[in-house]
């Protein structure tokens, strides 16, 4: 069992739970902010629960592309010439002339997660990996017995724990893996957030049947990889719907994406709201990729030639029950085409059912009461990404993800990651400043709150 250390260092302006791309970029936005301000660099310190840099490494499956442009990486959209950029890394790497040539604005998920690590060794002195943030709470100031900082309690590698001290909290922990109720993942179920790792753990001549159980781009990308990889064993693909469903990536539909979208939903009216999600959400939720649409049909397509079937689509079928026996699992399926429930043997299941969205109440323990919720029970989100606080600490707690309630579909996705970073970050320097100019008075920057637009940058 580790110890507590009660040694607390300096006061960090703010502290990142989490250093996947969203506080990667903000990180990198604040290093930037340091050059352009040398004479009062904003103190930052990052804690990372994983032992080194990774981004959905069990999903780097072979030629996987990204689904957005290379131009909406950590830093562009805010900083054109940021030495972060995409295009950086390339020259830094000797491809951008490679590249070029070859024509495409969408890199593998490869090649984007070596471009991230790229980034993230650069910033390697600013982050503390096989560190993870158990709680955050309020400390006192001696004089108003208001909260002016937070105290975090980190556990380390040996699993002791010490003491930070910061005035604002970017929380960006990530979403948690899904599975279906009743369901629990084991050596041969899986959640598609350990696919590879579980893959490689197995003699895949003794996958025979296999099973990958969703509609979305995890769900068609997985079925595909295990056709291919697996030419003796039957694949099937249990899918709610009627068959995979295309991803609108057209112009106008990606117009939801751009940064003067946030402002549109969050200042938008409830019914606007809606029609955000009414209207675009085959944008990103259980769509898939028309490439790797096509792909699979082909494959299906090439067998009814060959009369040798081997890839199943079970179309308006959902899970009903998983049970196991030895390396086997048994499905029971239940499909609106048949009234009778099947049963299929498998040696391998996947579930790419998607994440359930970061909340964090379990990080801000009793502390959690300072801040509003709406009536639906969510927290209330500034317009700078700040918990809406009940009490008034003048400390920040700053949500990267989770905030799709409050400022829409991109909330949360990499498309507007580096405009979203930068706005925290404007808005941790400009609360800084004011606070110093007004003492203990808590002046609120434009940019935080109703009727107010992006946080000026700093």
């Amino acid at each position: 069992m580790g110890t507590t250390s009660t040694h607390e260092h300096e006061i960090h302006d703010v502290v990142g739970i989490g250093f996947g791309p969203s506080n990667l970029s903000l990180a990198i936005a604040l290093e930037e902010h340091r050059a352009n301000v040398p004479d009062r660099p904003v103190k930052a310190a990052f804690f990372e629960r994983q032992a080194s840099f990774g981004w959905h490494r069990n999903m780097l499956l072979p030629s996987t592309t990204m689904q957005i442009s290379f131009l909406k990486d950590l830093a562009t959209f805010r900083n054109p010439v940021s030495r972060f950029s995409f295009v950086s890394y390339l020259h830094a790497a000797g491809r951008l002339v490679q590249f070029v040539n070859n024509q495409d604005f969408f890199p593998t998920r490869q090649e984007f997660h070596q471009y991230l690590e790229w980034a993230a060794a650069g910033l390697a002195d600013r982050v503390s990996y096989g560190s993870e943030v158990t709680a955050i709470r309020p400390a006192a100031d001696s004089a108003t017995g208001s909260p002016d900082h937070l105290r975090l309690e980190v556990r380390g590698p040996g699993g002791d724990v010490r003491l930070v001290r910061a005035r604002n909290v970017a929380i960006s922990t990530g979403l948690v893996p899904r599975l279906p109720a009743g369901v629990t993942a084991d050596e041969r179920v899986w959640h598609s957030s350990q696919f590879l790792e579980r893959f490689r753990g197995l003699d895949p001549n003794e996958l025979k049947s296999v099973a990958v159980v969703g509609a979305g781009q995890s769900a068609a990308e997985i079925t595909r990889f295990l056709y291919d990889m697996l030419p003796h064993a039957r694949v099937s693909a249990v899918i709610p719907s009627y068959g995979y469903s295309v991803a609108d990536d057209t112009p106008f539909a990606n117009q939801v994406f751009d940064p003067g979208a946030v402002d549109e939903y969050y200042f938008g009216t409830d019914r606007a709201r809606e029609a955000f999600w009414h209207y675009h959400r085959n944008t990103n939720y259980s769509v898939v990729d028309d490439e790797v649409i096509r792909d699979l049909h082909q494959r299906s397509y090439e067998e009814e030639v060959s009369g040798h079937k081997r890839l199943h689509f079970l179309n308006l079928t959902r899970v009903a029950e998983v049970a196991r026996t030895g390396n086997e699992t048994r499905l029971t399926l239940t499909s609106l085409l048949d009234s009778e429930p099947q049963e299929l043997d498998v040696d391998a299941l996947v579930f790419a059912t998607g994440y359930e969205g970061m909340d964090p109440a379990g990080l801000l323990g009793d502390f959690d009461r300072h801040f509003l919720r709406d009536e639906s029970g969510r927290h209330r989100v500034e317009r700078d990404y700040r918990l809406v606080t009940a009490s008034g600490p003048s400390c920040g707690i700053y949500l990267q993800g989770g905030t799709e309630h409050t400022h829409g579909l991109s909330s949360s996705l990499l498309s507007n990651i580096a405009v979203r970073s930068g706005e925290i970050a404007d808005s941790i320097v400009l609360r800084r400043a004011e606070q110093e100019l007004a003492g203990s008075r808590v002046v609120e920057p434009a940019g935080a709150g109703a009727g107010a637009g992006a946080a000026v940058r700093a």
